[in-house]
């Protein structure tokens, strides 16, 4: 399985993802409940469906002819991706919040550059 970066724009997909994981989402939904652009949701989407964590089915073209609308792919997490993805944000949000490195401490406020 490939490695997955654990970014905050990953972080805050797969948080939208784990709202309801039983429930298949389109992408400009994500978008909407992650609060990302379209072209930052799309290729995380391919990276998750990647290592296995989503799954992706196409919506019945029936469906958005009669609507008027394009077709619609929906994604969803999986059982195992839900799981994984869970962990990984734990990890991720117990990693924000260890304490700022010897060297980072010591730097006094508003910068203490050189001259």
């Amino acid at each position: 399985m490939a490695k997955l970066r654990m970014t905050l724009q990953t972080q805050l997909v797969l948080r939208a993802l784990l709202e309801d994981p039983a429930k298949r989402r389109y992408g400009l939904e994500l978008c909407e409940l992650a609060g990302l652009p379209s072209g930052t949701i799309y290729p995380i989407l391919a990276r998750l469906e990647h290592v296995g964590w989503v799954e992706s089915t196409w919506e019945d073209p029936a469906v958005h002819e009669q609507a008027g609308r394009p077709r619609r792919r929906f994604y969803r997490i999986t059982e195992d991706g839900a799981e994984q993805a869970r962990t990984a944000l734990a990890h991720a949000y117990r990693a924000r919040k260890q304490p700022l490195p010897g060297w980072a401490a010591a730097c006094p406020p508003g910068g203490g550059g050189v001259s």
